[in-house]
């Protein structure tokens, strides 16, 4: 009898890890870090992990809404990557602060790795941008991703959610913005290298959650059972 629970035991721990390790995957994707309010400006941070076993990641490139542009989009260093702004025509024109007409503005950003650096299997890179302000009518902006690996494949992150509210394939990076507060230039706040993704999939955060826990009972079920197996043989 103890070594029938002994074996549930190290099944139901062994297929917990399965069910969490087939969750992970759903962690992997690029993603949009950091809470910003409506009509402010703030950093938004591009979470790139790479994905592929072999090649690595040398470019990136995120696109800004071309429905609500940017009247203002600025990058910061980045230790052998170079980051260019690519600029677009507004028709018709934004207005800055001041009232005048702003005819152009940054649709897209692209990040090239300098020769000899990538992201290589299994490290992940944060590509921060500075916008604003944010549109004051919408919760939630997409900002599609291209993500190019030096074996020359490249992978689009720039799927819509799915009508039933599953996650696509390859789901586009999004920001959640927050209610507008009385400082438009401030109240923003980044994830750090600790925090999860903001996008990722509330289904696989739960089979991980709900694996860890059943591993654990079935860790502990097998060993009070080889506890009171060893116990036994002492008194016999």
């Amino acid at each position: 009898m103890s070594r029938t629970l002994l074996r549930a035991g190290v099944l139901l721990g062994t297929t917990a890890l399965v069910a969490l390790a087939s969750a992970a995957p759903a962690f992997a994707h690029v993603t949009a870090n950091g809470t910003v309010q409506k009509g402010g400006y703030g950093v938004v941070t591009f979470r790139v992990p790479n994905e592929d076993a072999t090649a690595g990641t040398v470019a990136v490139t995120v696109n800004l809404p071309a429905d609500h542009p940017f009247s203002s989009v600025r990058t910061t260093p980045i230790a052998g990557w170079t980051a260019t702004p690519n600029e677009v025509t507004l028709n018709p024109p934004l207005k800055d602060d001041d009232g005048n007409a702003i005819t152009k503005t940054v649709g897209s950003v692209t990040f090239k790795a300098n020769p000899g650096t990538r992201i290589g299997p299994g490290q992940y890179l944060d590509f921060p941008l500075s916008l604003g302000p944010f549109p004051a009518d919408v919760d939630v902006l997409q900002m599609p991703t291209a993500q190019t690996y030096d074996n020359g494949k490249v992978v689009n992150w720039a799927d819509p959610p799915n009508a039933d509210g599953s996650e696509p394939e390859h789901p586009a990076p999004s920001v959640t913005l927050g209610a507008a507060s009385g400082d438009h230039h401030g109240g923003m706040a980044t994830a750090t290298a600790a925090d999860p993704p903001a996008s990722a999939d509330p289904t696989a955060r739960w089979l991980g959650g709900a694996g860890l826990l059943v591993g654990a009972l079935g860790l502990g079920l097998g060993g009070g059972a080889l506890l009171r197996t060893r116990r036994a043989g002492k008194s016999d």
